[in-house]
């Protein structure tokens, strides 16, 4: 027998939950929603699925397993603590929390209780993320030393609720969450400084264009820029490393890798080389005879696996993928990158 699940918040994303689940986990059973707009509500019939009147009925239905949590952000730790402590398993969306004391507080009451919690961090099956840690995994890049990643809207301001701080909007919490997370992903290692530039831009109440800097134990350097007015994106990846360098232009994931050539050593000229930019040695054209061109790695990537993780665990046979202990580091990160942002200096840390 499926699991039963519910899911609270029927707007795009918690719609976007049901059909995900509807369409791609049989394991699971999405038995209805509950949101507190009634023309959201009406949305359950087309999708065959209950209609809650309430989050209380919601979580005294003793045949609901496993509560999804779509909500506006700020209203994400009363709910994942009600909810836990009403005996169900709890998939929240991101970010999890406000801040990382929020976050304590929702596992202290996990700890108690013994339910699953886990936050849907699913850009960590983006299929562009996916080919990057499988180029780090093979090594086809050697030691990574400088990442961009970069998400560019041109669209101008935040959507909807996301553009009003009572609600924990603004871009940091919103798409910042998911860079850092696969930033967090591709190098385990502490982060051991942070910067932020957080502008307000178009959206006053807070931040919607955004440049984030961390550094690692291991001494890989990161920038994650989120913008919101580009009307020419920069690459979605441009990634170097000691051997090697990979870009990947957007989310169709074109895009070209270059390798060192192992046996093809780089001899300098005696003579300086005349570029574009004027006379130069060091920053002159490598030699094509020393690199290789080679293919993207190939990667199968799809969102239903996170909720296939959750029914893997729910049945006792793998552990969580997106643990809370690494959502606690990404909420600690971000924390102090909002500490950076408004005293105007980075922070060393240990995180």
């Amino acid at each position: 027998m499926p699991f039963n699940s519910a899911v609270i918040g029927l707007g795009g994303m918690g719609t976007w939950h049901v059909k995900s689940i509807q369409d791609k986990v049989s394991r699971i059973h999405v038995k209805g929603a509950y949101d507190i707009r009634p023309e959201a509500l009406e949305k359950t019939a087309s999708l065959g699925i209950k209609a809650y009147s309430s989050l209380d009925e919601v979580l005294s239905d003793p045949e609901i397993d496993l509560v999804t949590i779509a909500i506006p952000n700020d209203m994400h730790a009363p709910t994942a603590i009600r909810a836990l402590r009403a005996g169900k398993n709890v998939v929240c969306e991101k970010p999890v929390t406000l801040n990382s004391a929020e976050l304590q507080q929702i596992l202290d009451v996990q700890k108690e209780t013994g339910k699953l919690f886990s936050v849907h961090q699913n850009r960590r099956w983006d299929k562009d993320f996916c080919i990057v840690k499988e180029a780090k995994k093979q090594g086809l890049l050697g030691e990574l030393t400088f990442v961009e990643s970069k998400v560019q809207g041109s669209r101008g301001s935040m959507y909807g609720w996301r553009g009003y701080k009572r609600n924990g909007g603004g871009m940091l919490l919103d798409w910042g969450v998911h860079l850092i997370d696969q930033i967090m992903q591709l190098d385990p290692t502490k982060v051991v400084k942070v910067d932020s530039h957080l502008l307000s831009v178009y959206t006053p109440e807070v931040d919607d264009n955004i440049k984030l800097m961390l550094l690692f134990e291991d001494g890989m350097s990161a920038v994650l820029e989120m913008s919101t007015m580009c009307l020419i994106p920069s690459p979605r990846w441009h990634v170097e490393g000691t051997k090697g360098t990979l870009c990947i232009d957007d989310w169709s994931c074109k895009g070209e890798m270059y390798q060192l050539k192992q046996d093809a050593a780089m001899e300098w000229d005696e003579d300086i080389v005349y570029t574009e930019a004027g006379p130069t040695r060091t920053m002159a054209p490598r030699p094509k005879y020393t690199m290789n061109k080679i293919a993207l790695p190939k990667v199968k990537a799809d969102w239903s696996e996170y909720y296939n993780n959750i029914a893997d665990v729910m049945e006792g046979k793998a552990e969580l993928i997106v643990k809370p202990e690494q959502t606690m580091r990404v909420m600690k990160v971000i924390d102090l990158l909002f500490k950076a942002s408004e005293e105007g200096h980075g922070f060393k840390c240990e995180i």
